[in-house]
């Protein structure tokens, strides 16, 4: 079994000089990475980062002045005539955005940018915000009906942006669909990690994969999986409904109570991330430059706006105007970057094992989930409450990866509808995702190995995305432009796309 595993994971060596290299590119030359700040930031990052100063500008900063109407179209008690409300639309793009990289990828930027990043981070929250709202609104102008359901997403929008040439979008989507489906055994090894972390604070011992707790473990992630999937897009609603806000209540009250426990760290903590972001400490390299990288380039990733990967959630929902569902996903950036990863930056801005002598800081800040927890320690006062602590910030790591597991499945099938929607079609990509992608993590984990090259193609296509994606978006300013003027122009009455020039199949 060792033997597959290591010949498959060969065979794609030769993707990770690619994937690093265009998303380095072009730090990866001296010419550049030598040019104070900027030769900081790659190409791609740029292009997000930009996108969103450019349409925070170009939309009049529309994640400020809409951000209340966003808030009164989700506390809306609303039913759906036609696919989902926009609540559970939005429940089902946190389960998305809300993953396993709200802590490892926010303890990565902390420890080689140093809390200053958590500053920059915010920054790139706030414009990403913008982004959020023009890609949603655009997959709500361009979604199409399927029965009882919506469907759309970036695989659709683009087509009609580059003069509806069928190959683009069909393209598109099978580039998405390698993406989403390669991600799953990551996603699967994050629950494992999460289970095996509980099993060791319960057990109080270091458990073996070998043992029958992983088996038990691997088995019932798949049978979950598999029941929820199978049970199509409203099924997975139905459990977002009830998971997302469990997942996210949970884990923003056990940092609270953290808080709460040391409120006399907050004032330093304050001062460490303001002071940070212009003046990082020397134990985090002292670079003004790598801490504004760090912190810009984890929000844009974590929030994930501008790289189209949540536009999936923002298509299916039954909106009276596509801007609303604009507004609502602009907030799920916030709650994302600005709550719940400043959530974790506290833990490991508050924590200061750096400062520990016992510690080994320049080992243990290679391993993120290890840097996360033993800040969690840093910060519970006695033994007894430590043990609790861990055990739910490990289920909530777990319910962080699940969802986003589950997210991964659905946005797949959202996708896949661009090919074909025949029901053997759509079958098929869910038989490919609960019981090929989602047993290969759990057996990778059982083997003991990590197919990191398998994982870095998917890396090398979300680059390619964000290179089409934000271009994409740039082409049609003017038409979110048109639309957000339309919404306050009418008051927010019932949208027609004729009336900007433009022809949908729903918005007639």
């Amino acid at each position: 079994m060792a033997g597959i595993f290591e010949m498959v994971d060969r065979m794609f060596a030769g993707v990770v000089p690619v994937a690093d290299f265009l998303w380095d590119f072009p730090t990866n030359y001296a010419w550049y990475s030598g040019i104070p700040v900027l030769g900081q930031f790659s190409l791609a990052i740029l292009l997000l980062l930009g996108g969103s100063f450019y349409f925070t500008f170009k939309f009049n900063f529309v994640q400020l002045k809409e951000f209340k109407t966003g808030l009164k179209l989700l506390t809306a008690k609303t039913k759906a005539k036609v696919g989902t409300t926009q609540l559970a639309a939005f429940l089902i793009s946190m389960a998305g955005r809300v993953g396993a990289g709200n802590i490892v990828g926010v303890t990565g930027a902390v420890t080689i940018g140093g809390p200053g990043a958590i500053f920059w981070m915010w920054i790139s929250a706030f414009a990403g915000m913008a982004t959020s709202f023009g890609e949603a609104t655009l997959a709500q102008i361009y979604k199409e009906k399927k029965g009882d359901e919506y469907v759309g997403g970036f695989t659709f929008y683009i087509q009609k942006i580059w003069k509806n040439k069928a190959w683009v979008g069909g393209g598109m989507c099978i580039l998405y669909l390698l993406y989403n489906m390669l991600s799953i055994p990551v996603h699967t090894f994050h629950v494992f990690t999460a289970a095996s972390s509980i099993a060791n604070e319960v057990t109080g011992r270091v458990t073996q994969v070998s043992e029958p707790l992983y088996y038990i473990i691997a088995i019932a992630i798949v049978v979950i999986i598999a029941v929820i999937t199978f049970g199509g897009i409203k099924s997975v609603v139905r459990f977002s409904d009830k998971a997302v806000p469990v997942m996210a209540a949970l884990y923003i009250a056990v940092i609270a109570l953290l808080i709460i426990l040391n409120l006399n760290k907050v004032p330093a903590f304050v001062v460490a991330v303001f002071a940070g972001a212009f003046k990082p400490s020397a134990v985090f390299g002292g670079a003004f430059g790598v801490a504004m990288a760090q912190g810009l380039k984890r929000g844009l990733l974590s929030n994930e706006a501008g790289m189209g990967t949540a536009t999936q959630a923002s298509s299916i929902a039954d909106a009276n105007h596509p801007c609303e569902q604009g507004f609502v996903q602009a907030i799920g950036v916030f709650v994302d970057t600005i709550v719940i990863c400043s959530l974790t930056g506290f833990v490991i801005t508050a924590g200061t094992i750096w400062e520990n002598p016992a510690l080994d800081w320049d080992t243990l800040k290679l391993d993120k989930i290890g840097t996360f927890l033993t800040s969690v320690k840093e910060l519970v006062p006695g033994t007894a409450m430590d043990t609790a602590v861990l055990i739910f910030v490990a289920v909530a790591f777990g319910l962080f990866a699940f969802t986003t597991l589950l997210c991964d499945l659905t946005y797949a099938e959202i996708a896949a509808n661009k090919i074909s929607t025949s029901k053997g079609f759509i079958g098929f990509v869910r038989v490919l995702g609960a019981f090929f992608f989602v047993p290969l993590g759990t057996i990778t984990v059982l083997a003991g190995l990590q197919l990191d090259n398998l994982w870095y193609v998917s890396d090398l296509i979300n680059v390619v995305l964000v290179f089409i994606n934000i271009p994409t978006l740039l082409m049609a300013r003017n038409i979110i432009l048109n639309a957000y003027k339309h919404y306050k122009c009418s008051g927010g009455r019932r949208f027609v796309s004729s009336e900007i020039g433009i022809e949908t199949d729903v918005w007639r």
